[in-house]
């Protein structure tokens, strides 16, 4: 079902000025000693004009109310199907030939592609891709990679999450709140967890009260870390909050074995260990990968095989180089990924 096909339930205060608008619309038609449907073209033009505008206001009071998020109406989206087959996008440059691959993607499976929204790109950048990839896949909208996570303050980031939700209310199927939340590099050079805490929740409770679905990827990093309290588990049961641990649609882990030792993951373990702190998030591989051109095709096997037998598990995987190794779709690595995929 598409998002704009579902029910919106209409903010008490939207409810409360089309009352008013209804009782204007009456009393001018009973000055005039006419009927509603009496009104002038220009009367009917200016009404409407109105209507939009009270909508406008209504829309942006519930979304900056001074209330508790949770206590905001929320509107019940129900979870994409599963299980996902994801690809990564870090570019949009060409497009046509990203939309070719993603229809022969779907000979399969309706792919989910998320879309790196690039540091210091506004919405309108994106203004043909989003809309253009939603016709062919379902889009997992990348707020900001982790890389500049630490380059932007907490306001800004906020705001910047208002910024594409407003541009793309419709065509960005999952928001991504955060990404490799736990990663080293988001505190490096003076950035602070509290900072990364307050970046996460803050995207978490605009996108929360605005019913949309949510994602936070977490970084797997076990025996890879600096320092211990950035370890994937630690730094989750610390930072993340309850309405987040109960609240999210899918928690997502990215892992990339070429940085970590090249340890291959007990999958079943992390994920049952992942569903203990989110009890009702479905659950995936986030993002995937390698720059070894001798090992793609066998990571592409390896994490589009997986199987895991844990309640909510989803897939995922998102394999980060979709853009430059399977676009266009005459690639040898197009061919992995299709046969991978079952």
């Amino acid at each position: 079902m598409a998002l704009r096909d579902l029910p919106i339930r209409t903010p008490p205060l939207l409810l409360t000025l089309n009352l008013l608008l209804g009782l204007w619309i009456l009393g001018g038609c009973s000055k005039a000693g006419g009927t509603v449907a009496a009104l002038s073209q220009a009367d009917a033009a200016v009404l409407a004009d109105a209507g939009t505008v009270l909508a406008d206001v209504a829309a942006v009071a519930a979304a900056d109310a001074d209330v508790a998020p949770d206590q905001q109406p929320v509107k019940s989206l129900p979870p994409l199907p599963d299980p996902l087959w994801g690809v990564t996008t870090d570019a949009i440059d060409k497009l046509p030939a990203i939309l070719k691959s993603l229809d022969h993607l779907g000979q399969k499976h309706k792919p989910i592609v998320r879309i790196v929204f690039d540091e210091n790109q506004p919405p309108s950048e994106y203004a043909e891709a989003v809309p253009a990839i939603h016709e062919k896949s379902w889009i997992l909208g990348e707020i900001l990679d982790s890389l500049y996570v630490k380059d932007i303050s907490v306001d800004g980031y906020v705001a910047r999450t208002k910024a594409y939700l407003a541009a793309f209310p419709d065509t960005v199927d999952v928001w991504e709140i955060g990404n490799e939340i736990n990663g080293e590099w988001l505190v490096a050079k003076g950035g602070s967890t509290a900072d990364v805490v307050a970046k996460m929740s803050g995207a978490y409770d605009v996108l929360h009260a605005a019913g949309k679905r949510t994602a936070l990827t977490l970084y797997y990093n076990k025996d890879c870390w600096s320092a211990p309290e950035n370890e994937m588990f630690a730094w989750t049961n610390v930072n993340v909050p309850a309405r987040m641990r109960t609240g999210l649609d899918y928690v997502l882990v990215s892992y990339y074995e070429d940085d970590c030792n090249g340890l291959q993951p007990n999958w079943n373990s992390i994920f049952l260990e992942l569903r203990k702190i989110f009890p009702t998030a479905r659950l995936g591989i986030g993002e995937c990968g390698t720059t070894n051109a001798a090992t793609k095709a066998l990571y592409i096997q390896r994490y589009y095989g997986m199987k895991v037998d844990v309640a909510g598990f989803v897939g995922g995987y998102f394999w980060w180089y979709f853009h430059q190794d399977m676009v266009p779709d005459s690639t040898a690595l197009f061919t992995a990924l299709f046969d991978a995929i079952p």
